[in-house]
């Protein structure tokens, strides 16, 4: 089992931003441009012959239901991989249509295509004449309307995960963020601020809407039956090194914002690495870099946790940091931090944050699963144990992690300390160390089991395996002391 950190790629050449051109749109054909538009090309990696680059483009007016980005390349080079839509080349000219998930912009909506190329020579000048279905994104980026922001988007807005307020907006870094409310009228819009991540947005228990990495948006959910509706808007990716902004939901014209739904009784924190975050779990092959990467194949919301929590009616956060141990990262990178560094924040990219933990949230149950990361890649020369001291120093810290969620939870909340095969016998010790202490809601389980497939990206689980841990802890979770 291989559970992979992933970094955000540094900008290492080329930086192109073009602003916008007004032009004039009729009733959304796929034919025409929008009525502005942005696009931002970056050099993210670059060798000899070859080269990695971002294009992010955003659409500043009317909504198009398809878009066609065209470029011009200046020195001879080539696409030769391209992700998030459909390439054709012919000369210098490249020609890029969306992918079925990424063809409808909303006003203020975003997305992103990367792909790698081939250059000759040393010149690697960015692309010239950028255009949005024919149109040259050049020139003054015209005005647009949008739905004002609230003054406090969580006050009519329910979440129980980590997220900072400001002003007028909420942010947050940890995967599988969710915010819930409810509306009367036929239609609803979400407002939100995220050019890293992707979401989904339900109605009534259905996802309407899959936002990929959009950026500054609002957007727009029409049609409904004119009646009282419930809204979700749902991270699906891990983003430690960026934070997302929800800035609220507002009614349609006619409607309007309800009281936000009634928070649950029952509270589970579930806390992990890759395999608790979700990691690829979309993917039906472990090798993802042909299928859209990382991001675009994993959603925490079908993680084990957050469907083992919606069985349960329960309330949820997913504290889950891919390539983190207990003590070790995945093999041996950044060392002199792990999955400890992050946990009491509520930004994990801000040095020194601290989640201040509300009232509100006392989970009954926590689910602890922490050692792929310790374990699973051999040690290095220079690393500071041998493999029997890397085994005390992860129970000794484990115990430590123990003391600090009794602290933050008191006697009441029941511990989970979840396991798979690789690490199992060292968390065993740990909960057997435990209950000699005298701390009896402290459990072991082993997640482990012979019809896991491991086909999510680089060998992480699959969406079936979540599938089949979610039920294997239900199962378990309905054995243990919980007083609900």
């Amino acid at each position: 089992m291989h559970t992979i950190p992933r970094a955000r790629p540094a900008v290492v050449a080329g930086v192109l931003t073009v602003a916008a051109v007004a032009v004039t749109v009729g009733a959304v054909p796929a034919a025409r441009a929008a009525a502005g538009c942005r696009v931002d090309y970056a050099i993210t990696s670059q060798w000899q012959g070859g080269f990695n680059a971002n294009v992010d483009i955003a659409n500043l007016g009317d909504p198009v239901a398809s878009w066609q980005l065209t470029w011009t390349f200046a020195a001879g080079q080539r696409v030769t991989q391209l992700w998030n839509g459909t390439v054709t080349q012919s000369g210098d000219r490249v020609t890029v249509g969306n992918a079925a998930w990424n063809g409808s912009l909303g006003t203020g909506a975003s997305t992103r295509l990367g792909f790698t190329g081939s250059s000759t020579g040393s010149a690697n000048p960015v692309p010239t004449g950028f255009a949005l279905n024919g149109t040259p994104c050049t020139g003054p980026v015209p005005p647009t309307t949008t739905s004002p922001a609230p003054v406090d988007p969580l006050a009519r807005a329910h979440t129980v995960g980590r997220v900072k307020p400001t002003a007028n907006a909420a942010q947050y870094t940890w995967p599988g963020i969710y915010f819930e409310g409810r509306f009367r009228g036929t239609g609803v819009d979400v407002l939100l601020n995220d050019p890293q991540n992707d979401y989904d947005i339900q109605v009534d228990g259905t996802t309407v809407a899959t936002l990929v990495t959009p950026g500054r948006t609002t957007r727009q959910i029409r049609g409904l039956a004119n009646a009282d509706h419930s809204v979700r808007l749902v991270k699906r990716t891990e983003s430690p090194w960026v934070a997302g902004e929800f800035d609220g939901f507002a009614a349609a014209p006619g409607g309007e914002i309800l009281a936000k739904p009634t928070a649950r009784t029952r509270q589970i924190e579930f806390i992990g690495d890759s395999l608790t975050a979700g990691y690829g779990n979309l993917s039906t092959t472990r090798d993802c870099s042909a299928n859209g990467g990382i991001d675009r194949n994993t959603n925490t919301d079908i993680s084990y946790g957050a469907l083992t929590a919606r069985s349960l009616n329960a309330d949820y956060q997913v504290n889950a940091y891919s390539g983190r141990g207990m003590v070790r990262n995945y093999n041996g990178g950044d060392p002199g931090t792990d999955y400890r560094t992050y946990y009491d924040r509520t930004l994990q990219n801000v040095s020194g944050d601290v989640w201040h933990n509300p009232a509100t949230w006392r989970p009954q149950l926590v689910v602890v699963a922490l050692g792929t990361n310790d374990f699973s890649t051999a040690l290095h020369a220079g690393e500071p144990w041998t493999a029997d001291s890397l085994v005390a120093a992860y129970k000794n810290a484990y115990q430590g992690f123990l003391d600090k969620l009794r602290a933050q939870y008191g006697t009441g909340t029941t511990i989970v300390v979840g396991a798979t095969n690789l690490f199992a016998g060292p968390a065993r010790q740990v909960v057997t160390d435990r209950n000699a202490r005298g701390d009896s809601r402290v459990r072991f389980w082993n997640f482990d089991d012979p019809r896991l497939d491991h086909l999510g990206c680089d060998w992480h689980f699959s969406r079936n395996d979540h599938r089949l841990i979610s039920g294997l802890l239900t199962d378990y979770v309905a054995t243990l002391p919980l007083t609900w």
